[in-house]
């Protein structure tokens, strides 16, 4: 006969082997209209064997199974992280993290501290660096670092990841002076004297980054092992993510292996796209843990360096509309031939004039007759022109969004869109036109914890309460449509929706634990709540300590 045992209980006994599962007195959130709100399930052989009462579960489960009382603990389906860079969240996790630094001062100082027991002659990397933040929100300069390190090559991402922050032998190993022309969709800032300041963006970026060593494949497994941990830790059990080879090359060692705890979405950059092509490589390949996704496409830049491509010029501006990284035809040139093969897109846009020329792609391609089935998004979708809020829908274009951009980014938002503000990040009236919202957090540019996202859906408000009412708080969503978003929306951005998303008969075992029933009182609860435990494939994967 299987152990009965209360959850305060838990850790007396080892259950990461257990094949046979059954969680009861529970408020088991399945996401699944057919029984939204359930007592107990039973997980058999990695998959979902039963929903519904506690009677109905313990009396139906086998002899063997473990048997864990939840004490009314809330259970939902793992988490669905559905716009991510996961391997540079792991590298980050060895690298300098300016997250949060609240000055220039203090960006140096972690800068300076970071280069006490890094290897001579390498270059020193990190990001999150936010001048937004800093006094005065005056960009930093390359010789603001020459201070610190004029040895040592130095390439530090901003937040948004759209703006890289450099020194003097940076630019000199990448050969870049005044005589350098800025290369197409990209901008090297220059002074008064056309020098170089020390800060590119956009697609100036690959003319520091190509002469950055790349992660060594050992560096990359370290990276993903660093990230699974902390994923496991906030219940995220699946994920979409938008790199490179290297980081899917790592992924496919990990799994062959047998140490991937989660399911992954790998995305293919535009540049990589023709050899997609030339090996017949289509949207959805591969198997439960890792699949071919979409092909990763920029229309513009982003809110905080300015490069978010505007229909109108930023406030305090009489030309500066942002910057268009592709031009239309480019796009289109690109969904078309993507999807010609099986190749589904998503593409970043975030000005309303870069999601605007995305929606009139795909309005394109498929009047063209070359979508089909195929499950098309823009990424991010942060500020759209009104006229253009039915469209995703009418289009089928899913909208992958992340919750904490809005309440990290609203005072910038209100500073460089001004009244067009009103709709940014527009979760609400998008999902009332019947759009498919795929929730995710642009880690590592914000926290990968979902309780975070969710509760900015719920109240477009700061974990201070700032501000009070929430901003532009007709957009908010219900906590049963944020978790949705962030658990079946993302696994229809995927197609993946017969297979996990929720908590059904037949998919596969991925649940969460939380420490207290989140539905009971104000949403300040979620930021009150952990993840007791983790639950990939039927496997106890993360156990509170």
């Amino acid at each position: 006969m299987g152990a009965f045992f209360r959850f305060d209980k838990i850790r007396r006994v080892e259950l990461a082997e257990v094949s046979e599962l059954v969680l009861y007195h529970g408020a088991i959130r399945t996401m699944d209209p057919s029984l939204p709100l359930a007592e107990a399930v039973w997980l058999k052989e990695g998959k979902i064997a039963l929903v519904g009462s506690s009677a109905k579960v313990l009396a139906a489960a086998s002899p063997e199974a473990e048997r864990i009382d939840l004490q009314g603990r809330t259970v939902l389906p793992g988490f669905e992280d559905a716009h991510l860079h996961f391997g540079e969240y792991g590298l980050l996790l060895q690298r300098v993290d300016l997250r949060g630094a609240s000055s220039l001062s203090a960006a140096l100082e972690r800068v300076r501290l970071a280069l006490r027991e890094h290897p001579k002659g390498e270059w020193l990397q990190g990001s999150g660096w936010d001048h937004n933040l800093w006094p005065g929100a005056k960009r930093p300069s390359r010789y603001d670092l020459d201070q610190v390190a004029p040895d040592v090559p130095i390439a530090l991402r901003s937040k948004d990841g759209h703006s890289l922050w450099v020194n003097s032998l940076a630019l000199q190993l990448a050969q870049i002076s005044a005589s350098t022309p800025d290369p197409p969709g990209g901008q090297i800032l220059r002074d008064e004297a056309g020098e170089p300041t020390g800060i590119l963006v956009e697609r100036a970026l690959g003319l520091i980054v190509r002469h950055i060593p790349k992660p060594s494949k050992a560096l990359m497994e370290r990276a993903l092992r660093l990230a699974l941990r902390e994923a496991a830790r906030l219940g995220v059990t699946s994920i979409h993510n938008c790199e490179g080879p290297e980081s899917f090359a790592a992924f496919q060692e990990l799994a062959a292996n047998g140490e991937l705890t989660l399911r992954v979405w790998h995305m293919i950059p535009l540049e990589h796209l023709s050899s997609a092509l030339a090996l017949g490589l289509r949207t959805g390949f591969g198997n439960s843990l890792l699949r071919v996704g979409h092909v990763k496409i920029f229309a513009d830049g982003a809110l905080g360096s300015r490069t978010a491509e505007m229909l109108a010029p930023y406030e305090g501006s009489d030309s500066d509309r942002g910057v268009a990284t592709l031009t239309t035809e480019e796009i289109y040139a690109a969904v078309r031939d993507a999807a010609q093969g099986g190749l589904a897109c998503a593409i970043h846009a975030i000005g309303d004039a870069a999601n605007r020329r995305v929606l009139d792609v795909y309005e394109r391609v498929k009047k063209e007759g070359w979508t089909g089935a195929l499950r098309q998004r823009i990424e991010h979708v942060q500020l759209l022109a009104p006229e253009d809020l039915p469209r995703l829908a009418e289009l089928g274009v899913i909208a992958s969004m992340q919750p904490v951009h809005a309440t990290q980014d609203m005072e910038m938002a209100d500073r460089h869109w001004g009244r067009r503000a009103r709709w940014s990040y527009a979760w609400r009236s998008l999902l009332d036109q019947g759009t498919t919202l795929a929730f995710g957090t642009d880690c590592p540019v914000e926290s990968l914890d979902p309780l975070a996202g969710l509760y900015a859906a719920v109240t477009r408000q700061r974990r201070d309460g700032s501000p009070p009412g929430g901003w532009y708080p007709e957009e908010r969503l219900s906590l049963d449509e944020a978790i949705y978003a962030y658990t079946m929306g993302s696994a229809i951005a995927s197609g993946e929706e017969r297979e996990k998303g929720s908590i059904s008969p037949g998919k596969w075992a991925d649940l969460v634990v939380l420490s207290q029933d989140i539905y009971r009182g104000p949403p300040e609860v979620l930021l009150e709540t952990r993840v007791e435990m983790t639950i990939f494939a039927g496997r106890v994967i993360y156990r509170a300590e």
